[in-house]
């Protein structure tokens, strides 16, 4: 709560401001400063280490107050926004010298964590979403807005859906209906940055009409978005926030898009996290995203995350993207040039954004025109391939050729970064400019020539000019020649020794030379505007461009990673069959050790004789490398990139899942074995045909007799289940499922394999057939400089378990396993067991709906005795 104290009228204007934006900073313009008053001050000065003071704020009162110079902006407000501070900035409307009453002050931008074009503020490898939420009971609309690169999405489905594309984006801020708070947070978690609007922006109407507004069209349809209520909505309330927020110039944000669920394989949050697609678990480790980024510029770097976040499911896309990698391995001349020239293009997709909402500076008007230049070779040398999809990429790029040349014959080489700096425009460009440049910046030639003229015209060898405040320009004689001057000067001044003139010739120049600087700047901001309005005719076709020079950084990224790692090209297919010779972990690989090589495996997966290997082995074999390289070779496969083997064939997957490791949710309340069952049972209720499945280690967060029935009821379920087989991976330290091969036809058994010499353990990291018989657990607490008298007691243990506790396998239910399953729930009274007919008769024959209290507790008892006998 703002302190209420007696208002100095400055103090009041303040509060007034203040209270249409009350959640937010308000950094207040006071001529050269940006001050905050009361709270905002006390959590300004905390934020960025500035002095926090007090001022008087009429009788016997105070208010607190921080500031920092107005030229100081851009340092200190994205240290604010990164804080995850909402900072509205107060400029003043008017100047102070053309006022005698309180300089008209008003809200030019507020800046949020998810509203920002502020080159500090933003990573130029990652988007900076704003997210917009509407929950509508079982279903969600979500949008996707970034307004440094006009990207704009929406798509709709399950609260588990718009979960996975929350997670996929990563927004730095999502908006939500005010009465929606408990439900967002139950449904996806506290972790985002959010803000709360209004009821009535969350409605068909108010979105419609405001996205209909924006686009300036009759309805949504050229989008194909029309039928997306629930995305509209949520798409609809961006545009209310970007009002709200004071970003009323939006002309880069062109089209709507729809994320089409049915393109792209299932990536749930778990998976992201689990195969450590963005970053790894631990510090320092890499991820796949630093395997795969070559990326040569800001806009394909952001594009190599989404194909990432997005592998797709239809092989034609999948293809034309291998085909250009590949087409990259035999056209050397094409990968040079792309080498050479997308490396200038800069960050082309917000120099585009900042054109619409005329922040774009001198310097960024030269880059735009450096990145058009790159586009004309890049055309050329596509449109010359013989690689179809270059082709394509070729006819769509567009040099646009007559502004390129307006720029370069208007902008100077090497501009300043501020407009008010003058030395933008060009000689040549404006006549009028070139004379004021001429009086300007020659001035003092032209007053020494008159000088010089009129001494020799007078004969006064001791004139000269000068300029004072009072007078301007004006001649100096001494007194020794003052019977010389000429009598169309006019006295202004008599000194001691001199006397000092005004001609009219003076006052003309003069008066020329003192506007000549404020007209330049003028007249240079006025044609830089006339340039920048006629830019923003191209912003279509500057955004295209940088989408395709983005797809060409991606692509050649992918083909240095393939030639620097021994890459192969994998051949996909429609079929369910995955089989990989000699596969290699993409990330693993690269963190080994100088010399020591990577042990590549074989995998075969497919429906009928080999659908789920259960994989065994002691700790620190491998297990878990295996299991994630399968995955990401998968994942590279369909993002087009080249993969980490000798040869890779795959059926095209349309989900990944894995549960991978205990990650533990405490700090939520949750246990290790709640989070691990949660995981588990979001892939049992969503798989397909085309899933790949990968466990590892499941149920280790219970008792071993716990996690060994549900491990078996996991794979027994996948097994047999009646839609969809399921390719999956389990490695587990149960060697009691290994007993599944025996009694289920498409459970194969493999190891990884070590060797025991000497009593030393020796791990190959080689996938063989057959289950392994035990952990080497000791052996691994040894290694890790356990006390010798622990494990010498350990082994003893062991072995004396081992030999009390014997036990045969567990079998394979009786009967139609299938059947069991939830949706055809085998009847507890098929049972052939004489009491429990008996039960069931009782039960039948009992009037439910007129039974008393008193005799339902009669009749439960009866039954009792039937079961017990007594």
């Amino acid at each position: 709560m703002e302190k209420k104290v007696v208002e100095t009228p400055l103090m009041k204007q303040y509060y007034q401001i203040k209270a249409k934006h009350p959640d937010a900073i308000l950094l207040f313009r006071v001529g050269d400063f940006y001050e905050t008053f009361s709270d905002d001050a006390i959590r300004a000065s905390e934020i960025l280490g500035i002095t926090l003071t007090r001022r008087a704020n009429g009788s016997a009162q105070f208010v607190e107050l921080a500031g920092f110079p107005h030229h100081a902006l851009d340092t200190y407000l994205p240290k604010l926004v990164r804080a995850g501070m909402r900072v509205a900035v107060c400029d003043q409307l008017e100047d102070p010298k053309m006022t005698k009453n309180i300089v008209k002050r008003g809200i030019t931008e507020v800046v949020t964590p998810g509203v920002s074009i502020n080159d500090n503020v933003l990573n130029h490898k990652e988007n900076n979403f704003l997210a917009s939420v509407y929950i509508n009971h079982k279903i969600a609309g979500v949008a996707f807005l970034d307004i440094s690169t006009g990207e704009f999405l929406t798509a709709e489905g399950t609260l588990e859906y718009i979960d996975k594309l929350l997670n996929s984006f990563s927004p730095k801020e999502v908006l939500h209906e005010r009465n929606q708070r408990q439900i967002f947070t139950e449904s996806f978690g506290s972790k985002f940055f959010t803000y709360e609007q209004e009821d009535w922006i969350y409605t068909p109407d108010a979105a419609h009409d405001r996205l209909l507004k924006h686009f300036e069209t009759v309805n949504l349809k050229g989008f194909g978005v029309e039928n997306l209520t629930n995305g509209i909505i949520a798409a609809g309330a961006i545009l209310y926030y970007l009002d709200h927020t004071q970003h009323l110039h939006n002309g880069h944000i062109t089209h709507l898009a729809r994320i089409e669920e049915e393109r792209f394989v299932w990536l749930d949050r778990f998976t992201v996290r689990n195969l450590e697609l963005f970053s790894g678990q631990h510090e320092g480790a890499a991820s796949l995203t630093d395997i795969l980024d070559k990326t040569v510029t800001p806009m394909g770097g952001r594009l190599l995350k989404r194909w990432i976040s997005f592998p797709l499911k239809q092989i034609k896309p999948i293809e034309e993207r291998l085909s250009v990698v590949e087409h990259l391995f035999k056209d050397e001349a094409i990968k040079i040039l792309l080498e050479e020239q997308l490396p200038l293009v800069g960050d082309l997709e917000r120099i585009v954004s900042k054109i619409a909402v005329g922040r774009i500076t001198p310097r960024e008007v030269r880059q735009l025109h450096v990145a058009l230049s790159v586009v004309e070779p890049i055309k050329t040398m596509c449109l010359e391939t013989d690689n179809a999809t270059l082709h394509r990429i070729g006819e769509q790029l567009n040099a646009c050729a007559i502004i390129r040349e307006r720029v370069e014959r208007e902008i100077n080489d090497d501009p300043p970064n501020a407009i008010n700096r003058g030395g933008i425009i060009r000689a040549g460009v404006n006549e009028t400019l070139d004379e004021l440049r001429t009086i300007a910046y020659s001035g003092k030639d032209y007053l020494l020539q008159v000088q010089q003229r009129e001494s020799e015209a007078t004969g006064i060898p001791s004139l000269k000019i000068s300029f004072n405040n009072v007078f301007g320009y004006y001649i100096e004689v001494r007194n020794t020649h003052k019977d010389k001057v000429p009598e169309t000067w006019i006295r202004k001044q008599t000194l001691v020794n001199a006397e000092r003139y005004i001609t009219q010739e003076l006052k003309e120049y003069e008066e020329k030379i003192l506007g000549a600087e404020d007209k330049i700047l003028a007249l240079e901001s006025q044609l830089y505007n006339e340039l920048i309005l006629a830019l923003t005719d191209y912003i279509a076709a500057f955004q295209l461009n940088a989408n395709l020079l983005a797809q060409l950084d991606c692509l050649l990224s992918f083909q240095k990673v393939a030639v620097q790692n021994r890459y192969i090209r994998p051949q996909l297919n429609d079929g369910f069959t995955i089989d990989i010779k000699q596969g290699r972990h993409p990330v693993i690989e690269k963190q080994l050790p100088a010399g020591e090589p990577y042990i590549a495996n074989d995998l075969h997966l497919d429906k009928e004789n080999q659908q789920i290997i259960v994989l065994t082995g002691p700790n620190m074999a491998g297990k878990s490398a295996f299991l994630r390289q399968t995955a990401l070779i998968v994942l590279m496969a369909q993002i087009g990139s080249f993969v980490p083997a000798d040869s890779a064939s795959i059926g095209i997957v349309d989900k990944i899942f894995t549960r991978v490791g205990a990650s533990d949710n405490i700090s939520v309340g949750e246990s290790t074995f709640m989070v691990e069952m949660n995981e588990a049972a979001s892939i049992l209720n969503n798989i397909s045909d085309r899933s790949l499945i990968l466990f590892d280690e499941l149920g280790r967060g219970t008792s071993t007799y716990d996690g060994i029935s549900i491990a078996w009821a996991i794979v027994e379920y996948i097994h047999e289940h009646p839609a969809s087989k399921a390719k999956t991976l389990f490695a587990t330290h149960y060697h009691e499922l290994n007993e599944m091969e025996k009694s289920f036809p498409r459970i194969k058994n493999f190891n990884v394999s070590v060797k025991e010499v000497d009593r030393k353990v020796l791990f190959m990291r080689k996938l063989v057939p057959g289950g392994s018989e035990h952990s080497f657990g000791i052996h691994v607490a040894k290694m890790a400089g356990m006390p010798q008298s622990i494990v010498k007691r350990a082994n003893e243990i062991l072995v004396q378990l081992e030999t009390d506790n014997r036990k045969a396998g567990i079998a394979k239910p009786i009967g139609d396993i299938a059947s069991s399953r939830e949706g055809i729930q085998m009847s507890f009274f098929q049972l052939d067991d004489p009491v429990l007919k008996q039960v069931r008769d009782e039960i039948k024959n009992a009037d439910i709906n007129n039974l008393t209290p008193v005799q339902a507790l009669n009749k439960l008892n009866e039954i009792k005795k039937i079961i017990t006998g007594k």
